[in-house]
């Protein structure tokens, strides 16, 4: 498979906006399926949203649902970027992503044990999510399991879900620390931070444009049109990271999974990493550093965790 841009060793981000129009998705949402067979992938699909749509109906939220982490407003910077763009743009990359896996047979089946875990905790975490963006409600949420070495995992706007082989295997996780990395990948999306940071990138632009063109050396339209490549180099900043780990656990622990995860997660991410860690521990939060902050918030999520109800089917314990 092509190399992919990695910004922690649990982001991925899509590899570019294109500028098809927002019904874009619904022509690429075959390809992202993963099925030799389309009516089995419906009938899955089907199953996977009826289960999403019976958990968001049984998870009215009670009055606890007001407690645990408080990351604030969205930065004001997305309204620069149409949200419609940026996840019908999702759609297309995941959809080309998983018809390349499919391709080299690197796609697993829907019915294979992990692909089957994955789904059952998203099937816990994507009805709590709705109250961090209103939006994804309507997302068409997907989940896969791409056979690949690499430690990763990612969550494109609009609720797309990859997890990569390695990272289940060579960190030994157990289903605490899957929420909690799905979590945190889902929480990526929510905070609409890809969409953010592209925002950031037009307002520089534009401003640099609406002095060129009062001086008459260029034109303002530039800033908006050249933003395909932007997403093959975004990298999320330590705040992004910093809050992704926080509403990750946040989500994690409301679906009934340990907040603890969070610290042995990252634990167990140094010792397989390395003391140094990869490349991104430079520009990101250092792996201890992601513990400090993760145990300060534990109490406020303790005791969301402890009214929640519990998985009934746990993956990890035979």
């Amino acid at each position: 498979m092509n190399a992919y841009v990695h910004h922690c060793p649990m982001c991925a981000l899509l590899a570019r906006i294109g500028d098809e129009p927002a019904d874009a998705q619904a022509t690429a949402a075959p390809a992202a399926r993963g099925h030799d067979d389309d009516a089995p992938a419906l009938a899955q699909r089907r199953l996977f949203t009826g289960a999403l749509l019976a958990a968001g109906a049984a998870a009215a939220l009670p009055a606890w649902s007001r407690e645990g982490i408080d990351v604030g407003k969205e930065s004001a910077f997305t309204k620069l970027v149409p949200a419609e763009q940026v996840e019908a743009a999702a759609q297309q990359q995941y959809a080309q992503m998983m018809a390349q896996a499919r391709a080299q047979n690197a796609l697993a089946p829907r019915d294979h044990p992990q692909v089957v875990r994955l789904h059952y905790v998203a099937n816990r975490l994507i009805p709590l999510s709705y109250s961090w963006n209103a939006r994804a409600r309507e997302w068409r949420w997907e989940v896969n399991l791409i056979g690949s070495k690499q430690i990763n995992a990612f969550c494109m706007p609009g609720g797309k879900i990859a997890f990569f082989t390695g990272i289940l295997e060579k960190l030994q996780l157990n289903d605490d620390e899957v929420a909690q990395i799905m979590g945190h990948e889902v929480a990526h999306a929510l905070r609409e931070h890809a969409r953010e940071r592209m925002g950031k990138t037009a307002a520089t632009r534009i401003g640099a444009s609406l002095l060129s063109s009062l001086l008459g050396l260029g034109n303002t339209g530039d800033a908006l049109l050249n933003m395909g490549g932007q997403l093959l180099t975004l990298k999320f900043s330590r705040e992004d990271e910093s809050e992704a780990d926080l509403v990750g656990m946040d989500l994690a622990a409301r679906a009934g999974y340990q907040p603890q995860a969070g610290v042995s997660l990252w634990q167990k991410m140094i010792k397989v990493t390395g003391s140094g860690g990869p490349e991104f521990l430079s520009t990101h939060p250092a792996g201890e550093t992601r513990i400090r902050e993760l145990e300060t918030h534990l109490a406020r999520v303790m005791p969301l965790y402890e009214r929640a109800p519990k998985p009934e089917r746990r993956f990890d314990r035979g």
